[in-house]
């Protein structure tokens, strides 16, 4: 490889460094003067390629869309809630199952609804978890063998379902001892304390994980990565004018 080939790939490994980090990067400016040192320099550079920019690659494309602090993007397709599995495929935490279900406050008791025109108890868990892409059984029955169990009550995490004995109603856990349901004709949605002593309860289930990974966590990889990159290009300049 000629020296300025392996100028143009320094000045790729540059850029890539700069979409990770959104800032400047520095880079080595010239390659040791020599066919030895540029061919020394060329295997270091693309024995470093082979590895790091695959992966700076792939966690660019991850930071670029990496959501602001809060915010969810929804699936373009649903996933399966699963027994005895938690539907990470949706994206949707915890937290996410709360702030759903709270848009649907005063929402007034119906039967066998699932709209804002009115909703029973298990109507409202399925059309919470709808709206975050993930498929749930119309029934408490149901629905209660879906997802992971949780051990106790006081294991339980917001967005966590609560199915008493019998198994005709369902809750969704919002944390600090409360639920949100659709109680029964007459009332609306609403969040009360959780009336129901352990013995009450025959399952509590989780349908998906309590907690995702922050944007924060995200840019902390990115910026790895980007030092990954950066040291690679310096460790091949240094091979590189070793061997001139």
């Amino acid at each position: 490889m000629s020296v300025e080939a392996v100028l143009s790939r320094i000045s790729e490994i540059r850029s890539q460094i700069d979409t990770l980090r959104g800032g400047t990067a520095t880079a080595p400016s010239a390659a040791p003067a020599g066919s030895g040192g540029a061919g020394a320099f060329a295997d270091a550079l693309a024995t470093a390629d082979g590895t790091a920019s695959t992966t700076a690659t792939g966690t660019a494309g991850a930071a670029a869309t990496v959501p602001a602090a809060g915010a969810r993007t929804a699936p373009a397709t649903s996933v399966d809630a699963g027994a005895g599995t938690l539907a990470t495929g949706s994206g949707a935490s915890g937290a996410d199952v709360v702030a759903d279900a709270e848009k649907y406050l005063g929402v007034p008791y119906v039967f066998g609804g699932t709209t804002t025109a009115g909703m029973d108890c298990s109507g409202l868990v399925q059309t919470v978890f709808k709206d975050l892409g993930v498929t749930m059984p119309r029934v408490v029955p149901d629905q209660a063998k879906m997802g992971v169990e949780v051990g106790s009550l006081q294991d339980a995490r917001p967005g966590d379902l609560i199915v008493p004995k019998g198994e005709q109603h369902i809750v969704i856990y919002v944390g600090d001892g409360k639920v949100l349901h659709a109680p029964r004709p007459g009332k609306d949605v609403r969040i009360v304390d959780n009336w129901y002593a352990p013995g009450d309860i025959a399952t509590i289930r989780r349908i998906v994980p309590s907690q995702t990974p922050t944007p924060a966590t995200t840019a902390v990889s990115a910026a790895s990565s980007a030092t990954d990159l950066q040291a690679a290009a310096l460790r091949a300049m240094v091979q590189a004018g070793s061997a001139a």
